[in-house]
């Protein structure tokens, strides 16, 4: 079993290494320090395991695991905190288990052998639960990982089996449904055609062409994107209100 260690506080991974020691086939592939590192290790080492501390710099734990229940596949997450206030949150981002620090080696085995059992299913019983929005969105390039603020994207199209994000500072293809992405971020993004979410914040206005055809005026995208009839009511309603 390839295991990540995630926690800002050296002794706390010093300790956790330690006790995974006496774990027979357990192998201690990277020990990170915050957030954004433990998403690269995870998808570097196609890690089995993630013993993952809360309160981190940068993206917490908590948002980490969500990230990481769209990998596949899908690594085991245990909790390992100071603080049993998050156990709820903790398991409303599935994971397998929550540790309160000091970790005692007893719960620490226990820990692993539901992870181990885990791995052999990889999630299917796993459910999002009444985890809140990511944050950011994360796309893979080559090897490494790209954190993309939710509140820095425009506008979200599907192309094939990916959909393309189109951001402050660019574009990046993540490996998502646009179906999934409305349903989780549906306050911020609206739909204005069968492939396209636009963020809410972004219309300026609506434009027909000598067509008919209407046409989404975006604040910080030079082309106007097409609206489908069937939505062109809702955008209408949204611009009013802006």
């Amino acid at each position: 079993m390839k295991v990540v260690i995630a926690d800002d506080e050296p002794l706390a991974r010093e300790r956790l290494r330690a006790l995974l020691a006496s774990e027979a086939g357990v192998d201690v592939v990277a020990e990170v320090g915050d957030g954004q590192a433990a998403l690269e290790a995870c998808a570097a080492h196609d890690a089995d395991l993630v013993l993952l501390d809360i309160a981190m710099p940068g993206i917490d734990g908590l948002e980490v695991a969500r990230h990481l229940a769209a990998f596949d596949p899908r690594p085991a997450v245990v909790f390992c905190t100071a603080y049993d206030a998050h156990a709820l949150s903790a398991f409303d981002a599935a994971a397998v288990d929550y540790l309160v620090k000091p970790v005692r080696p007893e719960r620490l085995h226990v820990a692993i052998e539901r992870a181990r059992t885990f791995t052999l299913g990889r999630g299917q019983s796993a459910g999002e639960g009444g985890a809140r929005a990511r944050t950011h969105l994360c796309a893979r390039l080559r090897g490494s990982l790209r954190l993309i603020p939710v509140e820095d994207i425009h506008y979200l199209q599907a192309e094939e089996k990916y959909v393309v994000v189109h951001h402050a500072r660019g574009e990046d293809l993540i490996e998502e449904s646009l179906k999934s992405l409305e349903q989780e971020f549906g306050e911020r993004f609206m739909r204005i055609h069968r492939n396209c979410l636009v963020s809410r914040h972004e219309l300026v206005e609506l434009r027909r062409s000598h067509d008919g055809q209407v046409h989404a005026v975006l604040r910080h995208v030079p082309q106007p994107l097409e609206v489908s009839r069937r939505c062109v009511s809702q955008v209408k309603d949204v611009i009013r209100a802006l």
